[in-house]
């Protein structure tokens, strides 16, 4: 099997043929913090964001991202971005504890494939829970991956596929080292763009590397955090390039590993719709606008009592929530009087 090499290594591809003052529309390919890899009329070529994006950009870190479609002008080195097409979807974070602006990691997919381990680094529903929630914000399809299927010999994997798909998320199991469950994935990645997302070292490029032979590096696990040294630094959009017809228009994304991931864009009042296990309780709360962390008759808190919702899942429901800001108009919940 062959992948395009120039989607994933990018060599330095001349510029396609043009006029004085010309346009042409690409992809991007792969960026980093001061220039992009767009796709141009089956070239690579390397381009900067104009400075009006720049001034556009209000609380958002970065004004591409890998994924959008783009208008670059062909003049210039590097050439210029001019313009960021509107984006079907994407998905953000906040950039980090100290920067609290939008980062958009990637734009104009189908699905994402939440990669998880069991083993080291070990399964964390924390941050699945987080990531799941951005997913679901932004109506992208989502699949917990759990890799590594092979180190669990205490059958960590039934009660994470049972709470999740509980949760209406489907679940697939895998090991690269020893092919399990790679046909499976191969037919779920087949004929989309797919973003392979999840912590540093659950095995991400290793899988891409066991389908289709792409050869990205591979890092060892970090004995400090307990997780993979990031051995892709920027995410990359990776179209699949093999003999016949199985693997027409399929594309990976395959993304730097993550530690920390923060939901943007979200209030209090909004993060309960974004966890679908709740959705039959929802309207069923004693106050309507029920938060469902300390409210008394709130049904959310009953179905955990009861087992019908997980308590890892609203452990960290929970967690997320005391990080929210209030909706603007939001108000304390007042007490009906006794």
């Amino acid at each position: 099997m062959e992948i395009d090499e120039r989607a994933a290594d990018v060599p330095a591809d001349p510029t396609p043929q043009h006029t004085p003052g010309s346009t042409a529309v690409g992809r991007v390919m792969r960026g980093d913090a001061k220039a992009y890899d767009v796709l141009l009329d089956q070239a690579i070529v390397r381009a900067a964001p104009r400075g009006k994006l720049f001034e556009e950009l209000g609380d958002v870190k970065n004004p591409v991202a890998v994924g959008d479609l783009v208008r670059v002008s062909l003049e210039g080195d590097p050439l210029g971005i001019e313009e960021v097409l509107p984006r079907e979807n994407s998905l953000s974070k906040v950039s980090s504890s100290h920067d609290p602006r939008r980062q958009v990691l990637f734009a104009n997919v189908d699905q994402v494939i939440l990669v998880s381990s069991l083993g080291k680094p070990g399964f964390s529903s924390n941050r699945t829970d987080r990531i799941l929630a951005a997913c679901r914000l932004e109506e992208i399809p989502a699949v917990l991956l759990l890799n590594k299927i092979d180190l669990d010999p205490g059958g960590e994997a039934e009660a994470i596929r049972e709470t999740y798909t509980g949760a209406g998320y489907p679940v697939l199991e895998t090991s690269a080292e020893q092919g399990i469950g790679l046909e499976e994935l191969r037919d779920l990645l087949h004929g989309k763009v797919s973003v392979l997302y999840g912590a540093s070292g659950v095995g991400k490029s290793t899988l891409l590397n066991a389908l289709y032979g792409l050869q990205l590096k591979v890092g060892k696990i970090s004995r400090y955090w307990s997780s993979g040294k990031h051995t892709t630094t920027f995410s990359r959009w990776i179209p699949i390039d093999v003999e016949g017809e199985r693997e027409a228009g399929t594309v990976v994304v395959d993304t730097p590993g993550i530690r920390v991931f923060r939901l943007w864009g979200v209030n209090r009042r909004q993060l309960r719709h974004l966890y679908p296990d709740f959705e039959p309780y929802n309207t069923k709360c004693h106050f309507p606008n029920c938060s469902h962390d300390h409210e008394p008759g709130c049904a959310v808190d009953a179905a955990v009592e009861s087992g019908k919702i997980s308590a890892t899942r609203y452990l960290s429901y929970v967690e997320i929530l005391d990080e929210l800001d209030p909706p603007p108009e939001d108000i304390e919940t007042v007490l009906p009087p006794e």
